[in-house]
């Protein structure tokens, strides 16, 4: 099997002025980005957890006419409650025990840039209020403070929880909320982009000065996984190859580094005496993957892809024993070793 090119040229780019990847979701989301950057209106970005939102928040601070200004970074769930106040809007001198100095907030800090609050579901109600008084009068009042003074920064709010939802449930105000979704930007999982991973790869693994070859093989099996974690888990695969001392993600060095509770046989390939094939969620998933533009792929390309999956699997499950893999996929010990030859595969125990 031969490798894939991976444009190193383009990981080299700083992930914080750049969203890798030519996906359509990702093209779409940069078009977006460049419309509304110039704007000064409210954006709130959406996605699950670790799809980036903080990048797409930098890269839409970057391209603003605010880029020479700072971009401020506040993670709402991160603040104890009881110090939320004073951090984001800040705190005159003796306004509460221990502030012996006049402080000023993440609101004033960010002005003339950017203020990105990540996890604004996470912003207590009485701190929700305040925060829609400073974006409609453009004034922060310290705790403290007799009289507030003005700000200027453009408001990027990011979430993975269902907003709407914690409206509906009291949790979250509907004023803020649809003060907050102006602009819209929601970003896709990574399972939903899989056409980015190779491009994402030489990234992560160009961020360490280093470079990652990938197979077909390997490329398939990655494909095939489903990425809970999204970004965040393929940058973790990418760092732990690197720290292991891997210089290919092959099928043998896919199975060894995805995590071992999501490399697990499925059950559906554990049945004995039958001969497993694709789920048909799992290629319905695939093909409409491939109908948004990902990469075109031809039926027998795809049952390819699906068969050196379902190989590896079996390895990998058997501890590298051949006649014990050819039994979890319904073959013969002679018909395996025929397959794992053409995909470049080996085992661990190439005699058993």
């Amino acid at each position: 099997m031969g490798e894939i090119p991976l444009q190193p040229g383009r990981a080299r780019q700083r992930v914080s002025a750049d969203l890798i990847g030519t996906s359509p979701a990702m093209c779409q989301l940069r078009e977006t980005i460049a419309r509304v950057a110039s704007a000064e209106a409210t954006v709130l970005i959406t996605g699950p957890s670790g799809t980036g939102k903080e990048n797409a928040a930098r890269a839409l601070h970057a391209a603003s006419s605010r880029a020479g200004g700072p971009f401020e970074a506040v993670n709402c769930g991160a603040i104890p409650h009881e110090l939320a106040e004073a951090e984001l809007f800040g705190a005159e001198a003796g306004a509460y025990t221990g502030a012996s100095k006049a402080r000023i907030g993440r609101l004033e800090a960010a002005n003339g840039g950017t203020l990105f609050l990540d996890e604004i579901g996470d912003l207590p109600l009485p701190l929700q209020v305040k925060l829609l008084r400073v974006l409609e009068s453009r004034e922060v009042q310290r705790l403290g403070a007799s009289r507030p003074v003005p700000v200027d920064f453009r408001l990027v709010a990011a979430t993975n929880v269902d907003l709407e939802q914690a409206v509906a449930e009291g949790r979250f105000r509907a004023d803020l909320y649809w003060r907050l979704a102006v602009v819209w930007l929601d970003l896709p999982p990574l399972a939903a982009r899989v056409g980015d991973i190779p491009a994402l790869i030489t990234h992560f693994a160009a961020v360490s000065r280093q470079r990652l070859l990938l197979s077909e093989c390997g490329l398939a099996m990655l494909t095939a996984h489903d990425w809970p974690g999204n970004l965040r888990e393929l940058r973790n695969l990418v760092e732990r190859a690197l720290a292991l001392g891997e210089h290919a993600l092959n099928a043998e060095a896919v199975t060894r580094l995805l995590h071992p509770r999501r490399r697990l046989m499925p059950q559906w390939l554990t049945g004995q005496g039958a001969t497993p094939t694709p789920r048909p969620a799992d290629l319905a998933a695939r093909l409409q993957a491939d109908s948004l533009g990902l990469k075109p792929m031809a039926l027998k390309s795809l049952l390819a892809e699906a068969e050196a999956t379902l190989i590896a699997q079996a390895l990998a499950a058997s501890n590298g024993t051949i006649a014990e893999s050819a039994r979890l996929l319904g073959l013969n010990r002679t018909t395996l070793v025929e397959k794992m030859k053409r995909m470049g595969l080996k085992a661990a125990n190439e005699a058993a």
